[in-house]
């Protein structure tokens, strides 16, 4: 492509480019799976109905989209744009040097008002906070954790499955149990999805873990966690 057809990289042309994936009926889909009626999680959020895959392909034409316009993108009241600039973000973060790493950490944690559902966290918190933090102090997981915004509280024990991943499990435990009766059904999903996450890595662990809190934490985290477990182990737990 010539220098004369070349698309310019702005957020207005990719709201544009976003809005040829649209769906409507995909749209009512999305509105109702993410919760966005009055009193939900999601309340006010604002679907174009558009796949995540579709998502990503539009998100590696904007890599290097610069923040100012990725800032627009994220402060959309439109979900899928919300989510288009948290790909572009990963996407810059990989390839970026210390520096450039550092500023989109610290931007991510200045906006996480616009990283407000569930979907939005789990994709980038791990890519993001967590991949940021593997070698530095982890404090800020703790402040996050005990945050009263559901969504700061998600993105501390998403961040830890990058240390999961890698087989380093003591960050998650300790957010794990900064987060153990928290009271919000989407909170006890993901803490028990790290949980799980751990015994498919190292199961003594995790029974290790659920020895000590299975007869108090919420039923919810509980049936996540042992999601893999044989049904008779499943049963121990539940029940004993």
């Amino acid at each position: 492509m010539n220098q004369r057809n070349k698309k310019v990289l702005s957020a207005k042309n990719a709201q544009k480019d976003l809005t040829k994936y649209a769906s409507a009926k995909k749209a009512k889909v999305l509105a109702r799976f993410f919760k966005t009626g009055v009193g939900e999680y999601g309340e006010g959020d604002v679907f174009l109905g558009i796949m995540v895959p579709q998502t990503r392909i539009l998100a590696k034409q904007y890599a290097e989209l610069v923040l100012k316009e990725v800032t627009q993108l994220l402060k959309s009241p439109i979900h899928e744009e919300r989510l288009l600039a948290l790909f572009i973000l990963i996407a810059q973060f990989e390839k970026g040097t210390e520096k450039q790493r550092e500023n989109i950490f610290k931007f991510y944690l200045a906006n996480t008002k616009y990283i407000n559902n569930w979907d939005l966290v789990d994709l980038s918190a791990p890519k993001i906070v967590g991949a940021y933090l593997e070698d530095k102090n982890r404090i800020i997981l703790k402040k996050l954790a005990q945050s009263k915004d559901i969504w700061k509280r998600r993105i501390a024990i998403l961040a830890t499955f990058q240390f999961i991943k890698n087989n380093d499990f003591n960050d998650a435990l300790a957010i794990t149990t900064l987060l153990i009766h928290d009271e919000h059904d989407l909170i006890q999903k993901a803490v028990g999805w790290m949980l799980r996450e751990i015994g498919k890595r190292d199961q003594a662990v995790e029974e290790r873990f659920l020895r000590k809190w299975h007869k108090t934490m919420p039923r919810t985290m509980l049936r996540y966690a042992i999601e893999r477990f044989p049904q008779k182990l499943r049963r121990f737990y539940m029940f004993w």
